[in-house]
């Protein structure tokens, strides 16, 4: 009985040539693993890198737009009666209620335009407190920004277009008595040229001082005091 216990015992286990096969099969294994991880890794955190750029792109373009809808007709002083507003094809100037974190009621004067960072261009969006400018000075050499916001970095590139009443759009807006009705966001891949999904056209809600939007409803409405007078009359006569 001892005999036979001890051969069963002897006889259990796996043999070396059997532990060498399934090591040899478990390298081969994960050889493929890992040459197949190293091919689709990098594919991986490509499209990754492309939809988190996708997304703050689209969160920076939503932040122009609602900056650019929310332009003020301001004067720069009251000697001056055209907006304050400056508009080419790669920066645009103007003053909107302010908005931010600590920021209390009041008016800011927004750039958004291109500068370089380490030699490259990037779109910055700058601030400065809105206030009266000397008369005859030049408004926008009287205003010093800051707290620059980084919102698109390259190879994509900002450009504006400008359109008013007739929906003609041109790349700049200069002295202009009035603001214009819509601005186009046009965002490029300099590398290949191709124009982002993303690009968007977008309304400016005040393009007229109150004063004169009023005037315009009373030549459309006549005037209700002069109405009312002129049907008493008759009523009277």
């Amino acid at each position: 009985m001892t005999f036979g216990a001890s051969k069963r015992t002897g006889e259990q286990g796996f043999t070396l040539i059997e532990a060498l096969a399934a090591l040899t099969l478990t390298g081969l294994v994960l050889s493929a693993l890992a040459t197949i991880s190293a091919q689709w890794l990098p594919n991986w955190n490509r499209g990754l890198d492309r939809i988190q750029q996708s997304e703050l792109v689209g969160i920076a373009m939503q932040r122009i737009a609602a900056d650019l809808a929310a332009a003020e007709y301001v004067s720069p002083n009251r000697d001056r009666r055209q907006p304050l507003f400056d508009g080419s094809a790669l920066s645009i100037a103007f003053v909107r209620t302010s908005f931010g974190p600590n920021v209390g009621v009041g008016l800011d004067v927004v750039r958004i335009g291109e500068t370089t960072d380490r030699g490259r261009p990037v779109t910055v969006r700058s601030r400065a407190a809105f206030g009266p400018t000397p008369v005859g000075a030049s408004p926008f050499e009287q205003i010093q920004v800051s707290d620059p916001v980084v919102l698109l970095r390259s190879p994509l590139r900002l450009s504006f277009a400008y359109a008013g009443p007739d929906r003609v759009f041109r790349e700049d807006w200069h002295d202009q008595d009035e603001l214009p009705a819509a601005i186009m966001l046009t965002v490029r891949d300099t590398v290949s040229e191709r124009v982002l999904s993303v690009s968007t056209v977008t309304p400016v809600h005040i393009n007229a001082p109150a004063a004169s939007a009023k005037s315009r409803d009373d030549t459309k409405g006549g005037s209700p005091g002069k109405s009312g007078g002129a049907a008493a009359k008759k009523g009277g006569s």
